[in-house]
């Protein structure tokens, strides 16, 4: 008997005993306030959370948080007074030196902060990914407490291309370093409606 023969056979031998799964999993994580939870886990991985009662205090926070960026676009009507005007239906390569990129998204999950977006809110499939900040609007009632949840809302629904994005770009592969905004947005903020 080879080796490799002899190390499968003592891996077959010693395989644990079969466990029956849980009877219900749609349950497994439940915060009293999801939308708290999902301001901490935001902060944790990168990115800032601020409540707003209204699209008018929105605006103000934006005008004064970005107010140096010269290129800002919206997919949001009631923003449409710090977008870049005639901005949709251009070709993605023209897209490259925008600032700040401001979207909708249908709902959060508080268990990881992802934002469930499909492309008819983000305008362009790349908004989201090349911008240098952005800046996502969720209504409270929309912030889900799991992931089970989350595809729940999702199973449904038909949508030519969709995506979870969670906090700024990361990475740490390079010496172990956590670096913010390496291949995508650096900075995230998200506005919760009341």
């Amino acid at each position: 008997m080879s080796s490799r023969e002899e190390i499968l056979a003592r891996v077959k031998k010693n395989q644990p005993p079969l466990t029956v799964l849980p009877a219900d999993l749609t349950a497994l994580i439940q915060y009293p306030n999801p939308m708290e939870m999902f301001g901490i886990v935001l902060d944790g991985i990168g990115g800032t959370m601020y409540p707003v009662k209204d699209y008018e205090e929105m605006i103000g926070l934006i005008k004064t948080q970005f107010s140096n960026l010269p290129r800002v676009i919206s997919t949001i009507p009631e923003l449409k007074e710090l977008t870049e005007k005639n901005w949709e239906g251009q070709d993605p390569h023209s897209y490259e030196n925008v600032d700040v990129a401001i979207i909708e998204a249908h709902f959060g999950v508080a268990e990881n902060a992802a934002l469930w977006f499909t492309e008819s809110l983000m305008g362009q499939r790349v908004i989201p990914f090349i911008c240098q900040q952005l800046v996502v609007v969720v209504h409270k009632k929309d912030i889900l407490s799991n992931m089970q949840e989350a595809y729940q809302q999702i199973a449904d629904s038909s949508y030519g291309f969709g995506a979870f994005i969670a906090g700024p770009s990361k990475t740490a592969d390079i010496e172990q370093s956590l670096v913010l905004g390496a291949h995508g947005p650096k900075n995230m903020t998200v506005f919760v409606l009341a």
